[in-house]
């Protein structure tokens, strides 16, 4: 099998210290290959939304490794880490984190522009992945002007645009209508069927069903690594969530 694109060594992430510490993760091994969508289920405060963090390089972890491609994201200064995110990593938030300032095309080409790429470019990439995710008429619209489902699709625009060799989404389908949410996971399977790899929080087992496998976390622990989102499904119902 070739080289994991993702790969998480024992990684643990604590906040504060003594009696008012918080274990967020607790010694985590993963690995995402590429053509690899993985989908992470568990229930709230388990430790989702800080693994993800942990592996795009938005937040490091307390110990164990995290590499992306083979390289070490806890040894990179600032600049080469987000050198690396412009690059190499497409995240969706749950919030979307759009520029209100900007157009739909401005946001989604913005982290190629910001790695270089000219802005007539940068607008060409926009166009073909927000026409990718069924929102093309959107290009000249600012954030403030389009539906909450509108506003996610152009995140996931962003997400997807370039050479982005992993892409995360957090709950991706939260704002959308079911036949939308079906949408926007189809594409992020299609771009990982064409050589990334993904990493999908959900709480929903139909959209878990898009993925590879199922990474099931309780309390910053992996408890279960499954082929079955319907297994997923049974292990997050007996949690009583």
């Amino acid at each position: 099998m070739n080289e994991p694109i993702l790969r998480m060594v024992d990684v643990t992430r604590t906040h504060g210290d003594g009696e008012t510490q918080v274990h967020a993760l607790r010694g985590v091994s993963l690995d995402v290959h590429p053509g690899e969508l993985v989908a992470v289920m568990g229930p709230s405060g388990s430790g989702k939304s800080t693994l993800l963090n942990l592996a795009g390089g938005l937040d490091k972890a307390t110990s164990g490794s995290v590499f992306i491609e083979g390289d070490e994201i806890g040894s990179l200064n600032a600049n080469q880490l987000a050198s690396m995110r412009r690059r190499r990593v497409g995240f969706v938030f749950q919030d979307f984190n759009l520029i209100p300032s900007l157009t739909a095309s401005e946001n989604v080409s913005l982290p190629l522009e910001l790695d270089g790429v000219s802005v007539r470019e940068g607008r060409r990439a926009a166009h073909l992945v927000l026409e990718l995710v069924g929102v093309l008429e959107l290009a000249d619209r600012y954030p403030d002007k389009m539906s909450g489902g509108q506003q996610q699709r152009v995140a996931i625009a962003r997400a997807l645009v370039g050479d982005r060799r992993l892409v995360m989404a957090d709950e991706p389908t939260g704002a959308l209508d079911s036949q939308t949410g079906e949408g926007v996971l189809r594409v992020l399977r299609e771009r990982c069927d064409a050589g990334a790899a993904g990493l999908l929080v959900t709480h929903e087992a139909r959209h878990a069903a898009w993925a590879d496998r199922v990474v099931f976390l309780r309390d910053g622990v992996v408890v279960d690594t499954t082929g079955s989102p319907a297994a997923a499904e049974d292990l997050l119902v007996g949690s009583g969530h």
